[in-house]
């Protein structure tokens, strides 16, 4: 199989010994069995079931450590499937990656307000789908970041107890919207926020923030960046992310398979 062979040339995975296990929850065989491949070849443990209720099943009878997800399968979709896990006691925190055909939107946007982590569209890169599910279980892994705490990213640098961002050492002058929205995205790198996520975090007595009034707030946050602006991506259609520094989107074209 041509695109097995592609694959194949991906790098081994760092992970340790014990390989974390993904289920993986696609209807369609020939993705499940990219996906499954890659998955292997880069050092996780997959499970594939084929439908929704396969993989409640196969959630009550093992947690794994992060669930790949298809929005559209045959009798329980994949919002369901999402919205069973962050509702259930034992699965509640579990990471969940949602794979989506390109364009369904709305979706995506549905599957992050309801409680998925990511997602991957279709034709997926394999090196952006090992970053963006590495990525996912390190935030799961480790302690959020405090709010007290600097993030440093490049020339830029936050610190939320003073309120402040520099860039190359110039102090930033952000008004308090901006400044919450600029901390809300690079508190999760890589992690999709919603216009409604952003309006929520960034909203305020002295401030109404609408969705129209956000893209106008990441547009002066961008111009004060500089020449860090490109940390802020578009995600078309849904909102906001803060750049993963092991995120090359550079290859995602390149690489689609």
């Amino acid at each position: 199989m041509i695109a097995l062979r592609f694959l194949s040339v991906l790098p081994a995975t760092d992970f340790p010994v014990t390989k974390p296990q993904v289920l993986v929850v696609e209807d369609e065989e020939d993705i499940a069995e990219l996906l499954t491949y890659n998955l292997e070849r880069n050092g996780f443990d997959p499970t594939w079931v084929a439908s929704g209720e396969e993989a409640l099943k196969a959630l009550a009878a093992q947690r794994p450590d992060l669930v790949l997800l298809d929005l559209m399968l045959p009798g329980m979709d994949g919002l369901e499937v999402c919205r069973h896990v962050r509702q259930t006691e034992g699965s509640r925190d579990l990471p969940v990656v949602m794979v989506t055909a390109r364009g369904e939107e709305s979706e995506v946007v549905a599957g992050l307000e309801i409680g998925a982590d990511d997602y991957i569209t279709k034709p997926f890169s394999p090196r952006v789908l090992t970053a963006r599910l590495k990525a996912v279980m390190r935030r799961r892994s480790n302690p959020e970041t405090a709010p007290e705490d600097l993030i440093e990213r490049g020339e830029l640098v936050i610190h939320p107890g003073r309120h402040e961002a520099t860039v190359e050492g110039r102090l930033l002058q952000l008004t308090r919207t901006e400044f919450r929205i600029l901390h809300l995205l690079a508190r999760r790198p890589g992690w999709v926020f919603t216009r409604q996520q952003i309006i929520d975090a960034a909203q305020g007595e002295d401030v109404a923030v609408t969705p129209r009034s956000v893209d106008v707030h990441v547009v002066a946050i961008r111009r004060k960046l500089g020449p860090e602006a490109g940390l802020i991506e578009t995600v078309r259609g849904v909102g906001y992310r803060f750049q993963d520094a092991d995120d090359n989107r550079s290859d995602e074209e390149d690489d689609a398979a």
